[in-house]
């Protein structure tokens, strides 16, 4: 049963951050403007910049501020400016002309220098969810993104855990992401009836802290 679709990465984030049990685990994410983008590089020091419908990787940039200045990287390549201003006027013709929102970066933990996360993909089978995948998606060389459909690794959710992070128990922070799952989905169902299958992205930064990327109604 694939139910209720919900396109819009910004009323998924909206239902999540309504409860105190998972907004912690949500990156600081604000609608794309030019001052936001700023004032959260600013904080921050990167961010990625996603379109609000899509999904697969595309449009998915990574915004950076450094000693060199300001700038971005879109799929492997990377350009760098002097100051803000030149580097949001090259960004405008790489982003695609859909809306963005602005997420806060997070330092994903990593395999041989490569960045993995994880897909959690649950179903609603006859009024119970059901657990059907939890799995680590490992970038691509030279990639930032990790979607399977721009070349990344599928690995399991314990072993990804277990390479990217040796010195963290990599059952029990599984375990956490089994109850965050369970919490969210009572979430989504409240906000949003109908659903029946979701697909939840996550990231484990270094410190072994999980973070909430994305959820999709539509899951691949």
């Amino acid at each position: 049963m694939s139910g209720r679709q919900l396109a819009s990465k910004w009323l998924k984030t909206e239902a999540l951050l309504s409860d105190a049990r998972v907004s912690h685990y949500i990156p600081m994410t604000r609608v794309y403007s030019a001052d936001s983008l700023l004032a959260m590089l600013r904080r921050y020091g990167n961010v990625v910049i996603k379109p609000i419908v899509g999904g697969g990787g595309y449009g998915v940039i990574k915004v950076f501020r450094d000693s060199r200045g300001f700038g971005f990287t879109y799929m492997d390549r990377t350009r760098i400016y002097k100051d803000f201003r030149s580097m949001r006027r090259a960004l405008h013709f790489v982003k695609v002309r859909r809306k963005y929102l602005i997420q806060q970066g997070i330092s994903l933990a990593r395999i041989g220098g490569r960045p993995i996360d994880y897909r959690v993909k649950v179903v609603r089978n006859g009024g119970v969810w059901e657990f059907r995948s939890m799995v680590g998606r490992l970038a691509r060389p030279g990639l930032f993104v990790t979607n399977l459909c721009k070349g990344g690794t599928m690995l399991s959710c314990r072993e990804g855990l277990r390479r990217s992070l040796p010195r963290v128990k990599a059952s029990a922070k599984k375990a956490e992401m089994r109850r965050l799952t369970l919490v969210c989905i009572e979430l989504m169902e409240r906000h949003f009836p109908g659903i029946g299958e979701l697909g939840f992205d996550y990231a484990v930064d270094y410190s072994g802290k999980i973070w909430i990327l994305e959820v999709n109604t539509r899951p691949q």
